[in-house]
């Protein structure tokens, strides 16, 4: 925490954990369709993360397209995949 402080009061630039590379499935559904792609680079970092480790997570590419289809209203509405 006192490193924390530190770093902050130096007025030092942290540089935030890089984004999981997007599935190929999602880069598709986003060349599609560039309302879904703003929608999702309009989400927080944490809550595009959470779908990039999510999608990913399938092995298969039909469950990594059904999951990107489930979770496509949600994306669009701004919600992350843990919101109500």
């Amino acid at each position: 925490l006192e490193e924390a402080i530190a770093v902050e009061e130096a007025g030092l630039e942290v540089d935030s954990a890089p984004e999981p590379d997007a599935v190929d499935e999602l880069r598709e559904q986003f060349e599609a369709d560039p309302t879904f792609a703003a929608a999702f680079e309009a989400l927080t970092p944490g809550r595009r993360r959470a779908y990039h480790l999510y999608f990913a997570d399938a092995k298969q590419s039909r469950t990594r397209v059904a999951r990107i289809a489930k979770h496509r209203d949600r994306i669009l509405e701004g919600k992350g995949l843990r919101d109500r």
